[in-house]
């Protein structure tokens, strides 16, 4: 330590005026001098984006400061008056070299709110920087967590009127209407079932039948649906709605998961029309049914991260949409929807099963048409990885969306 700051006294003089007081000592090994341009001085930086707004007036001491003395200071200075959150860093410094509590002195930082003109002074305290770069760094940590949550709960009406909107104003104006939220997967599900089911004869197992591809097929393809919808139009959702982007007010975090939701609202349907098809079958559905959850909150999870980072990067990357049409197709391939997981070879077998759509494909199999719970070493690991992808997905969109007014 170089400085130390004894009896510090910092208080509110007006609606925006601030007097901080202490005794400011010398613990270095050299004097401080006011003719070598000592001083102390403050500088007040805008807390949530870290820009320095004001670069305060500085205070010399009235002569040489030997070290172990002390000198009184007492600073006054105004806060902005812009409503904010707002750091003030009061330190020794020396005119055209430096200010010490960028080489790791200790200084006095005084935390404050400004909200309708009027101050707040929240916590007065004597710290380094290396403590608040561990403190923000703990807390980004902890938003990185929280925030995904927190903004999709806080805007829950706002998704909700979007992906209505979203959903009717699709296929407004056409014949089938709403009815080809239902029709377009159906349809699908059935041009993939003609050419591998009945053209290649692909079967699952040793049951031969047609019934027991159908029912395998389908299962796989209901998460497979949910996912590539919403993918499929990530790269582009922030230029449709480039009149929201440009609306300061608007959370456009929020526009990638109404794709994420209506996808849902897809394999919703989807889910409802197997559940039909399965117990007119088989004559029943199984309770292992119960299991669906823990794979359909992971599957959400990892579409939202997926969505919210090739929403951010197709602001940027025009071409994105084009490229993702064909990873797409690439993925669906090399995921076990449309044939057994034995047609795979055995060397590439290990590194396939590492896709997040393999493991859904295999658990969904598992819960509804085996009667048996997802396999547990294959869970977790879904669930963390989907975790990270949603965290990761959403810190890439939080930190470029600042740049997306500018460019769309």
């Amino acid at each position: 330590m170089s400085a130390a700051y004894e009896n510090p006294d910092v208080r509110l003089l007006g609606e925006l005026q601030v007097e901080a007081r202490f005794n400011l000592r010398n613990t270095s090994g050299d004097p401080w001098r006011p003719e070598e341009g000592f001083a102390t001085g403050f500088h007040i930086y805008d807390s949530e984006t870290g820009t320095l707004v004001v670069d305060g007036e500085r205070q010399p001491p009235p002569g040489d400061v030997a070290p172990g003395a002390a000198v009184p200071v007492d600073l006054r200075f105004a806060l902005p008056p812009e409503s904010g959150h707002y750091d003030v860093f009061i330190s020794p410094m020396r005119e055209n070299v430096c200010w010490f509590y960028t080489l790791g002195w200790p200084f006095l930082r005084v935390e404050a709110i400004v909200e309708d003109g009027r101050a707040r002074l929240e916590r007065v305290r004597v710290v380094t920087l290396r403590t608040i770069r561990r403190e923000n760094l703990l807390r980004a940590v902890g938003r990185a967590f929280t925030l995904p949550i927190a903004t999709i709960a806080r805007n829950r009406s706002l998704i909700r009127t979007m992906v209505r909107r979203d959903i009717l104003g699709r296929y407004r104006g056409s014949f089938g209407g709403v009815f080809w939220t239902i029709l377009n997967p159906l349809l699908l599900m059935l041009t993939y079932f003609f050419v591998f089911g009945v053209v290649l004869r692909a079967r699952f197992g040793s049951d031969p039948s047609k019934t027991r591809f159908a029912l395998y097929f389908l299962a796989g393809m209901l998460p497979w649906l949910a996912f590539s919808e919403a993918a499929g139009r990530a790269p582009s959702v922030m230029l449709e709605h480039r009149n929201f982007v440009k609306k300061l007010v608007f959370a456009v975090e929020t526009l990638p998961i109404n794709l994420v939701v209506s996808g849902l609202v897809t394999e919703t349907f989807g889910l409802l029309l197997f559940m039909i098809g399965l117990f007119l079958a088989r004559g029943a559905v199984p309770a292992s049914v119960v299991w669906l959850p823990a794979l359909i909150v992971p599957q959400v999870l990892f579409t939202a991260g997926v969505c919210w980072f090739l929403g951010a990067l197709g602001v940027f990357v025009r071409d994105l949409g084009q490229v993702i049409g064909f990873l797409l197709t690439l993925w669906f391939f090399l995921t076990p929807i449309c044939y057994p997981e034995a047609s795979l070879p055995a060397a590439a077998l290990p590194l396939l099963a590492k896709n997040p759509m393999f493991v859904l494909v295999r658990g969904y199999r598992a819960i509804l048409l085996e009667g048996q719970a997802p396999v547990w070493g294959s869970l977790w690991k879904l669930w963390i990885a989907a975790a990270a992808v949603f965290i990761l997905g959403h810190a890439w969109f939080y930190k470029l969306r600042r740049s997306f007014a500018d460019i769309i």
